[in-house]
């Protein structure tokens, strides 16, 4: 028995020691839905029966002996829980032996075995979740019920094993499941068939499975952001910021400061005798005394205050396009443009005796023409 313990290790490391894989980082990832992370198995199996009537006989314990092996295949559904952790419900079949003689026809029965087992994927648990790691080395154990077709016996029965899974793709891996099975003395129905009642004791069976797993439904798992690292990250952004606005305000000091000491200047910029003298325009659409865009008005307010700080007069002139209605008519237009621009000086703070009036009538002073339907303001002394 120790041999043949020795031959499926030895034969596990063999094959698994193929397909290692560089590390990879730990991180932890998000339970999925139960519609997730489904899988079905097929395998073709092979078995080596040994009964526990066969220990006063001192038979081969070669697996390989033809008196012992069996043929089968077994199938599997199950899920995984979280990536290191599921069940799977194995049903398996066999065409195989009792092992009761060295006579390989008369220890011929037909049995079938049906568990829900427990798998730890310890790949995942111990080195971290990688969706394309090519090996993943997985214990398992379980409690099922066996039933020797041949002899109508049932017993209950306990396993463990390993189930070594190779990526193929997402979807697809291919299974090496090497497996240990103990159930009930009564199993093998060497009572009922040679009316001997022999030692009560344990019979087993190990198994060496390969087949294909196939993933259904999403078959891998989401990252799990983390929080302590979000915290840290949104910790330094908010001592960035910290420090630019004490460099910012630090400069304003600054500029405070050297504006407060800046002798004062007696001559007026240019800026300003051109921001005097130079009309600002109030535009309107074809036929209208409404201000066409209210922005305009900025620069008016700008001219009001400063009008109102200096004491001055100003001087609202309207004007219509000579290119559309009659003068009569353009006259009139100008005059009421002029109105409306001056009752909006007056809600600017303006006094209505600084503001003087005048209307131009049509004119073709800008080009294009529709520039023409304008009223200016400007300061007069």
């Amino acid at each position: 028995m120790r041999k043949f313990l020795i031959v499926l290790a030895l034969a596990s490391v063999s094959l698994t020691g193929m397909a290692q894989e560089e590390p990879t980082l730990k991180y932890s990832v998000a339970t999925n839905s139960f519609w997730s992370n489904w899988f079905i198995q097929g395998n073709f199996a092979y078995s080596a029966f040994y009964s526990n009537e066969e220990k006063h006989e001192g038979f081969s314990k070669s697996p390989l002996k033809d008196f012992r092996r069996g043929l089968g295949f077994s199938v599997a559904i199950g899920k995984w829980f979280t990536p290191g952790i599921g069940l799977r419900t194995k049903f398996n079949a066999m065409d195989g032996k009792s092992v009761i003689t060295t006579n390989a026809d008369a220890n011929k029965i037909k049995y079938w075995n049906l568990q829900e087992q427990a798998l730890l994927n310890l790949s995942n648990l111990l080195c971290g979740y990688n969706p394309t790691r090519v090996w993943n080395f997985i214990p398992y154990f379980g409690v099922g019920v066996a039933r020797n077709c041949s002899y109508n016996t049932y017993e209950l029965v306990g396993s463990a094993g390993i189930l070594n899974t190779f990526r193929v793709s997402k979807r697809v891996a291919i299974n090496l499941d090497l497996g240990y099975n103990l159930c009930g003395d009564d199993f093998e129905g060497m009572e009922y068939a040679w009316g001997r009642n022999l030692d009560a004791a344990h019979d087993r069976w190990f198994t060496a499975e390969v087949g294909l797993t196939l993933n259904l439904g999403k078959a891998t798992w989401n990252k799990v952001p983390d929080v302590d690292a979000i915290k840290a990250l949104s910790q330094s952004q908010i001592d960035a910021l910290k420090a630019q606005l004490a460099d910012a305000n630090a400069e304003n000091d600054r500029l405070k400061n050297l504006l407060a000491n800046q002798p004062k200047q007696v001559e007026v910029p240019q800026s300003v005798k051109e921001f005097i003298t130079t009309p600002v325009s109030v535009f309107f659409n074809l036929d209208k005394t409404e201000i066409a865009e209210l922005k305009d008005l900025v620069n008016v307010q700008a001219l009001a205050k400063y009008a109102i700080e200096n004491n001055n007069n100003l001087l609202v002139t309207g004007y219509a396009d000579s290119a559309t209605g009659s003068a009569p008519h353009n006259q009139v237009l100008s005059e009421k443009r002029a109105k409306r621009v001056a009752d909006e000086l007056v809600k600017m703070g303006v006094s209505e005796g600084k503001i003087s009036q005048e209307a131009k009538g049509g004119v073709d002073i800008l080009s294009p023409i529709s520039y023409n339907r304008r009223a200016t303001v400007q300061i007069v002394d």
